[in-house]
């Protein structure tokens, strides 16, 4: 009697845990994810487009000035063909990284290397992204993708004489690492060991380089994603998935046939994850750097709407849930995010004119805007420590804060460095160039530089 009356018992508390995961995720939106964030200013999100079609120009046959255009937006690329320094196709770069080009940008100072992304028939590129287990190589203090950082390597080792001679030619130019997708994994991970290695490049300021990373896959962990926030930002277009697929990325595209069964079934397990132990997990990797969010759609609503940008340095709540949206993986095309994020700037735009601000009031706005992304990135910071995330603590080596512990930092720096694989909590291991370069490449027998087979040592 008691087992029958057990049953129904079961079967009404599964159907609430059911209906309660069920209404959870059907309120669960893309916007709500920035619904606090604070708007975008058009000084800071004025790059994004230009390095969108920047990273579209990879997908074209030829570039030359007399080549027909078969993948531009409306009005082109915008690009200098003359300013193309440099192109890699898959038969460059034999399949170690996606395709790019590095372009010189005259018209607003500015050295770019854009990496194009994901190409579906490329078995390399399944191989570069599955190089990986989740938070498997640590870096840095923090943990990231395997594959991407090998990438990164070996792009850093190709074209380092040449960025380093482009930078002291041209002392005003910033360095940008700009890439969509995959691409875009490769792009951040660059721009961490330029950061760790300035030296390699002539000395140049931290502040003259920068990453845009478009539809970037989850490749670092939180306490890199936050400390790295001041040079590297993301770009979301809406609902897209691939920021906030936190699965070992093995799993996604070994499933790419059945991609939205496969996104049903994760919401299901994140949905039972507690977040305190998602924070607190440090293998767990994250969208990196400062998050720009393009929200276009709203609950309950049909069709587009005039896109608006909202960014903010997050650190509880960064994307951790899929959005069940049928625009869950069209949001992802880089064709997308170029299109509304110059409708998003074309409105900033106009907005300021219609405001008609003064220029010096505008520098002075911009100004308070930098100082405010400074007070937010501390703020990150510190609520990183406050919920425990692992290493939030380990400083930077070439941090940009002038905080009151500068001189303890310092001393920490000069001290030596621990030689355990799994250092504990607040070690620091830093990763220096000849290190990396040890790691991912071999000599032959002419002493020649080539690339490891087997990859990182575990």
């Amino acid at each position: 009697m008691s087992l029958a009356c057990g049953l129904p018992l079961l079967e009404c508390v599964y159907c609430l845990a059911c209906a309660r995961w069920a209404w959870k995720r059907c309120l669960h939106t893309g916007e709500s994810d920035s619904a606090t964030w604070g708007l975008a200013s058009t000084a800071d999100f004025e790059p994004v487009p230009r390095m969108c079609r920047l990273v579209m120009a990879n997908y074209e046959p030829d570039l030359s000035a007399t080549a027909p255009l078969l993948f531009a937006p409306p009005g082109g690329y915008g690009i200098d063909p003359a300013c193309v320094l440099r192109r890699r196709n898959y038969a460059d770069t034999q399949g170690r990284v996606t395709p790019y080009l590095l372009y010189l940008d005259h018209a607003h100072a500015d050295i770019v290397l854009a990496l194009r992304g994901l190409n579906l028939v490329k078995e390399s590129d399944y191989a570069l992204l599955l190089d990986n287990r989740l938070g498997k190589r640590r870096f840095d203090g923090g943990y990231v993708h395997n594959g991407l950082l090998r990438a990164a390597g070996w792009v850093l080792d190709a074209e380092c004489d040449l960025l380093r001679e482009l930078l002291e030619r041209y002392p005003d130019y910033t360095l940008t690492f700009t890439g969509h997708s995959l691409g875009a994994g490769i792009a951040a991970m660059l721009t961490m060991v330029v950061v760790l290695n300035l030296d390699k490049l002539g000395n140049v300021d931290r502040s003259r380089t920068r990453c845009y990373a478009m539809a970037p896959a989850r490749c670092m962990s939180l306490n890199l994603a936050v400390r790295y926030a001041d040079v590297i930002n993301s770009v979301v277009l809406q609902d897209d998935f691939l920021p906030r697929t936190a699965t070992p990325l093995e799993d996604i595209f070994k499933s790419i046939l059945c991609l939205p069964c496969l996104l049903c079934l994760r919401c299901l397990r994140d949905t039972c994850i507690p977040e305190d132990a998602m924070l607190k997990d440090p293998r767990r990797l994250y969208a990196p750097g400062r998050i720009y969010h393009i929200v276009e759609r709203k609950m309950c609503r049909c069709g587009r709407y005039p896109p608006v940008v909202k960014t903010a340095v997050p650190v509880d709540g960064r994307f951790e849930h899929i959005v069940l949206s049928c625009n869950a993986t069209a949001d992802h095309a880089i064709i997308w995010i170029e299109r509304e994020a110059q409708k998003a700037l074309d409105l900033m735009l106009e907005e300021e004119e219609t405001m008609s601000v003064p220029s010096e009031q505008r520098m002075e706005r911009n100004e308070t805007l930098q100082r405010e992304h400074v007070e937010e990135h501390r703020a990150a910071l510190r609520r990183a420590v406050t919920l425990s995330v692992p290493d939030a603590r380990a400083p930077s080596l070439y941090g940009t804060f002038d905080d009151d512990d500068g001189d303890d930092r310092r001393q920490q720096q000069q001290q030596p460095e621990r030689s355990e694989s799994f250092p504990p909590a607040g070690a620091r291991q830093r990763m220096s160039w000849n290190d990396l370069i040890e790691r991912v490449f071999d000599k032959d027998e002419d002493g020649q530089i080539v690339l490891r087979s087997s990859g990182f040592p575990s």
